[in-house]
C-alpha cells in the first residue's frame, strides 16, 4: 500500500512555484498577487485563510486579506468584489465560503471576474472545464489530479466511482476523470445519497473518490483488493481520549480499508494540503494569462 502524501506533494508544488516567482523577480516582472475576502469570523475559515496568507509569503506572492464583519450587507460585498475585479494589481481572488445566511452565495460567486476566479467556482470556468477548454479547475479536484499524476496512478481505462455530487468536488471530479489527460481516460460512475446498492457499485471500482462529509462511511467490505482510494472528507468526531476533545476523521475507515488499497490518501495530510497549493498554482496561471 502506497500513501498518497498530500503534505509532501503540496510542498513540492509550492517549491516549484517559488522558483518560478524568483525568476519573475529577477526579470523585473510583477509577482502574482492573490486576494482573499473573509466575511465574519468563522473559526475554520479564519484558519484556512491564515494558511493561504502564509503560503503566499512562502512562495513570494503578494497577498491582500479583506476582512468584513458578518453584518456586511450583500450590496457592500458585491461592491468590494467589483473593486477587486477592477484592480489591475490583483491577479486572482477568492471569497471564502461559507458566507453569512443573509448573503446570496451564488450571486456573489457570479460577480467574480472569471479571469480572476482562482477558486474555479464561476459557471464560465466550470463550463469551460467541462468542455476541455482552458479554465481554472477548482482547487480540490485540481489537487486530486496532481496527486494521481505525480504518484503515477494508472487511471486509463479504469472504473472510477465518485461518491458525492457537490459542485466543488464530486461533480467536477466525475468530469475530469473521464477527460483525456495523464489522470483521466477512466470510465466514471457518479453516485450520491439516492444511489441504490452503492456497495455493489463500489466493489467494482478500481478508483474511489469519496466526498460525502460522513466520517468513516466507506468500509473494507465495500471495496475490492488493490483499489485506489481518494478521501476528500474531513470531520471532527468527539473523542474524550484526545487532548483537544475530538479526532479528525475522513470519509473512509482508514485502518481497515488501507489493508486492501494499493494507494490511499490519509486524513489529515492527504487532499487537504493540496487545495492551498493548487490555489497558488491557479494564481500563477492567472498572472501568466493576464500578463
Amino acid at each position: 500500500m502506497v500513501l498518497l502524501d498530500g503534505k509532501k506533494t503540496s510542498n513540492d508544488i509550492k517549491d516549484e512555484i517559488k522558483v518560478a516567482v524568483t525568476a519573475m523577480k529577477e526579470r523585473g516582472e510583477k509577482v502574482p498577487h492573490l486576494a482573499a475576502v473573509l466575511v465574519g469570523s468563522d473559526g475554520a475559515s479564519l484558519t484556512y485563510v491564515g494558511s493561504k496568507v502564509r503560503a503566499c509569503e512562502y512562495v513570494g506572492f503578494d497577498s491582500t486579506l479583506v476582512e468584513l464583519p458578518d453584518t456586511t450587507a450583500e450590496e457592500e460585498l458585491l461592491n468590494t468584489i467589483k473593486g477587486l475585479n477592477e484592480n489591475e494589481d490583483i491577479d486572482g481572488f477568492i471569497v471564502q465560503l461559507p458566507l453569512p445566511k443573509h448573503i446570496d452565495e451564488q450571486k456573489v460567486l457570479m460577480a467574480v471576474n472569471p479571469n480572476k476566479d482562482v477558486d474555479g467556482f464561476h459557471p464560465e470556468n466550470f463550463g469551460k472545464m467541462a468542455l476541455d477548454m482552458e479554465s481554472f479547475i477548482p482547487a480540490t479536484p485540481f489537487g486530486i489530479l496532481q496527486l494521481l499524476e505525480r504518484y503515477q496512478v494508472e487511471t486509463k481505462g479504469k472504473h472510477t466511482v465518485v461518491i458525492g455530487r457537490s459542485h466543488i468536488v464530486g461533480r467536477p471530479m466525475s468530469i475530469l476523470m473521464s477527460q483525456k489527460g495523464p489522470a483521466g481516460n477512466s470510465t466514471v460512475t457518479l453516485t450520491h445519497s439516492h444511489t441504490k446498492n452503492l456497495s455493489e457499485i463500489t466493489k467494482q471500482a478500481d478508483i474511489i473518490i469519496v466526498a460525502l462529509g460522513v466520517p468513516e462511511f466507506l468500509k473494507a467490505d465495500m471495496v475490492k483488493e488493490g483499489v485506489v482510494i481518494i478521501d476528500v472528507g474531513i470531520s471532527r468526531v468527539p473523542d474524550a481520549s484526545k487532548k483537544r476533545g475530538y479526532a479528525i476523521k475522513g470519509d473512509v475507515a482508514f485502518a481497515e480499508v488501507s489493508e486492501k488499497a494499493s494507494f490511499i490518501t490519509p486524513v489529515p495530510g492527504g487532499v487537504g494540503p493540496m487545495t492551498i497549493a493548487m490555489l497558488l498554482k491557479n494564481t500563477l496561471l492567472a498572472r501568466e494569462r493576464n500578463a
